[in-house]
């Protein structure tokens, strides 16, 4: 049952814990210079602001965001995006850099250990309740709803879970439920994943986000440190340990997943590779996307810098400036040149008769003349020459820039540095 509240919510006692110190070493080139929840996304944001963002909007006004591989990028925007909450409304913001709190040679060794060395932090602020999450998913959720849960069954931990088909859920940690949704086992990327009880063809797959008492989760930590055959990982420690010696239940995402008008299916994508990373932004500019960008009522927020509007200019023949099912982002000016079905970042910059179709462009980037590009991704502050052509000869672009599975291309301005 739950508890008498002082007519509250339960996100109201809650912190939200974000773990955003992985590197994303799949996303290639893009992860050089900054961790994967700082990688951009959807013209405006970067991809943690989604965890951030659900948060603030499910009523969380306790956050914090561990940090550890190349984090600069990712700590210059958190503190210029989020630094609007106020202690003396009794909200808070911490940024937790790994920074040898424990011992002057241990950084964060995993996902269980990034909490436990930021104790002290965390019970200072005294939350009741403690949602994990990880920093580098796409998605909207009201984490209200997953407190009610884990409250109402008097859960150790409520896991939160995607339903998907069976036999591709070998790629994640599996949850073994029971009617009732109180998982029997874990099981870290299986080769014959458990099936969903009365849907035996789905499975569910944990998302990454955990509910704990905060409390029970301190004690959990510490006992986890002082074992010396844990690897300091939620998914590979302490949740299978909680499901053998405690009471842990799934939460389907489709409980608590948010919806405006425009979307018809639960929207999660891990952009974790190239092709997925392309897909999620390219799919932005369909006519009825399946993620509303565009849904006041669960803003996403972000760091918004001062920018002049999107400039088209020149219309002659040919020399046209124009977009075509794409989103165009401020301060970038189409001179000339013709976009579709694009995606574009602040301050690009298209030059006269340049052709672009399926091109992801993050923050200034500048097209020469008469380029044409399609199916790329563009890193920060690219510059691409007077009439190069990329997504027209595979073998080409392959000793080129980095080529995907799918044939997208991935280009950086070192790889344009050696074409000189």
């Amino acid at each position: 049952m739950l508890e008498p509240r002082r007519n509250q919510p339960l996100a109201r006692d809650a912190m939200a814990y974000v773990l955003a110190g992985g590197r994303g070493s799949r996303l290639k080139e893009l992860t050089d210079r900054r961790a994967k929840p700082a990688v951009y996304f959807g013209g405006k944001t970067r991809i943690i602001d989604f965890a951030l963002s659900n948060a603030l909007n499910s009523g969380i006004r306790r956050l914090a965001v561990a940090t550890q591989y190349k984090a600069h990028s990712l700590i210059r925007h958190l503190q210029r995006g989020w630094n609007f909450l106020r202690p003396e409304r009794n909200e808070s913001f911490d940024i937790l850099p790994a920074s040898q709190r424990v011992s002057e040679t241990q950084w964060y060794e995993g996902t269980a250990d990034a909490v436990y060395q930021n104790i002290d932090i965390i019970e200072s602020y005294n939350p009741e309740y403690m949602v994990i999450l990880a920093g580098d998913h796409v998605y909207k959720m009201d984490y209200e709803l997953m407190l009610r849960q884990h409250c109402e069954a008097e859960a150790d931990v409520t896991v939160g879970c995607l339903e998907v088909p069976r036999m591709e859920a070998s790629g994640f940690g599996v949850m073994h439920v029971d009617d009732k949704d109180n998982i029997v086992a874990f099981v870290e990327k299986p080769v014959d994943p458990p099936g969903i009880p009365g849907n035996p063809e789905m499975a569910l797959a944990s998302m990454g986000i955990y509910v704990f008492r905060t409390k029970f989760l301190m004690d959990q930590l510490r006992r986890d440190a002082v074992d010396p055959n844990s690897s300091r990982d939620f998914g590979t420690d302490i949740i299978p340990y909680i499901v053998t010696h405690g009471k842990a239940v799934a939460h389907r995402f489709t409980k608590s997943c948010v919806r405006s008008t425009a979307e018809n299916e639960a929207y999660w994508r891990d952009v974790g590779t190239i092709d997925a990373y392309w897909e999620a932004n390219i799919d932005l500019t369909d006519v009825t996307p399946e993620l509303d960008l565009y849904d006041r009522d669960w803003p996403i927020w972000t760091y918004s810098e001062l920018k002049p509007p999107a400039k088209f200019v020149h219309d002659e023949e040919g020399r046209r400036g124009m977009a075509v099912s794409s989103l165009v982002s401020g301060d970038c000016i189409i001179s000339g040149g013709s976009l579709r079905r694009s995606l574009l970042f602040t301050g690009a910059r298209i030059h006269s008769y340049a052709e672009l179709e399926e091109v992801v462009m993050l923050p200034d980037c500048v097209i020469g003349r008469s380029a044409r590009l399609r199916r790329a991704v563009l890193d920060h502050g690219v510059i691409i020459p007077e009439g190069l052509v990329v997504g027209e000869d595979p073998k080409l672009d392959a000793k080129r820039f980095r080529v995907s599975e799918k044939g997208v291309c991935l280009i950086t301005q070192p790889m344009i540095d050696r074409l000189a």
